[in-house]
């Protein structure tokens, strides 16, 4: 297929680890962002094809797996509501609360719907007059244009019936966490390329110099997620620190000007918790004052609640890159996708859920 085939050549990609084992001469650790670049590169054996002194750890990058364990457990309690439609993505129907899960909700009656944009719940709304319409909205700045629209919609329709239970996280705060860690084991970022397509690269700058960190902007396909590794060690090797982009094909460098726009007023900043990691200063968006009537946690009255962390899972350290899948005792025993002890066994951008897939019968040593 054009456009995808030819980002996954077998011979090219050959060539592109060559051109990294050529100029790299340390040990270096280099973190994707994005599940998805997780999954890429866990399917294709991307990290396989890599030089012994080339780390890859996964990152925070899967919306599904931060989604704090309290922010679950108000869906949870509103979807149980007989005046609530709730609405959602599918991918977070199966997410573990402390007992249950929104599919458990809907088995008990809950009128809980999978949708496939938020303006479907718009719809919905519309024509369910004496119901209460619910959408979890939940993602990075990719998907947070889109809900933005929802609630302008609704606002712009007069519609009463229609809320948003907002789980925003926003990317450069959470590598600024990690980097400021002090366990932090990354010399090098991949940025996911689908939030610079509305974000644009300037947020990065900052992060690059302060932490002397290069942050090299790519894609998904085995090509993309190699020529950013090769440019991110270039720099490595060289001594810079700089943000690249190696993803042109779909992201311009200021991003996307009308998406910024319509999310500046319709969000504002707050912090955010995140599920295993906690919280993490201004890396969150809210409702602004002028869309808060479509605040869903004020509401339905769950804004106070709050839930506790299993201490068995060990899905926040995955995701800070400080611990890999397998080396969680539970991963493929007690934690499988079938009954999960925490979101990234579950999505289908998490790394546990990538490991399962596709190498829970690796004896191996890995890389990533």
């Amino acid at each position: 297929m054009k456009h995808l085939d030819e980002y996954r050549d077998a011979e090219g990609a050959q060539k592109l680890a060559a051109m990294i084992a050529e100029v790299v001469t340390r040990p270096w650790t280099i973190m994707e962002v994005c599940g998805g670049q997780t999954h890429g590169i866990v399917r294709h054996g991307v990290d396989e094809l890599l030089p012994d002194l080339i780390t890859l750890v996964h990152g925070p990058g899967c919306p599904v797996c931060v989604t704090p364990l309290e922010m679950i457990e108000k869906a949870l309690v509103i979807a149980a509501r007989p005046e609530v439609i709730f609405c959602s993505f599918g991918d977070m129907l199966r997410v573990p609360g402390n007992d249950l899960d929104l599919l458990g909700v809907k088995a008990l009656g809950g009128d809980v719907r999978i949708v496939f944009s938020p303006l479907d719940a718009v719809k919905i709304a519309r024509e369910n007059p004496d119901r209460e319409v619910v959408f979890f909205a939940v993602g990075f700045e990719t998907t947070a244009p889109a809900n933005a629209m929802a609630v302008h919609q609704a606002a712009t329709a007069g519609l009463k019936n229609f809320s948003l239970l907002v789980s925003h996280v926003l990317v450069p705060p959470a590598m600024e966490a990690i980097l400021s860690s002090p366990d932090n084991r990354v010399n090098g970022f991949l940025a996911a390329g689908h939030v610079c397509t509305v974000m644009g690269m300037a947020q990065y700058g900052p992060i690059a110099e302060k932490y002397h960190t290069p942050i090299v902007v790519t894609g998904f396909e085995p090509f993309d997620i190699l020529h950013g590794i090769h440019r991110c060690v270039v720099q490595l090797e060289e001594g810079r620190a700089e943000v690249e982009n190696a993803y042109a094909r779909a992201v311009p460098d200021d991003g996307n000007a009308l998406a910024r726009q319509l999310l500046q007023r319709v969000f504002r900043v707050v912090d955010r918790k995140w599920r295993g990691i906690g919280e993490i200063p201004v890396s969150g968006w809210a409702l602004t004052p002028e869309y808060e009537k479509f605040d869903a946690e004020t509401r339905f009255g769950v804004a106070g609640m709050h839930a506790e962390e299993s201490g068995e899972c060990i899905s926040g350290l995955i995701l800070q890159g400080i611990r890999k899948p397998k080396e969680c005792p539970a991963f493929g025993t007690r934690c499988t996708p079938e009954h999960p002890l925490g979101a990234t066994m579950v999505s289908h951008e998490g790394a546990c859920a990538a490991y399962h897939q596709y190498r829970r019968f690796s004896s191996a040593e890995e890389k990533s």
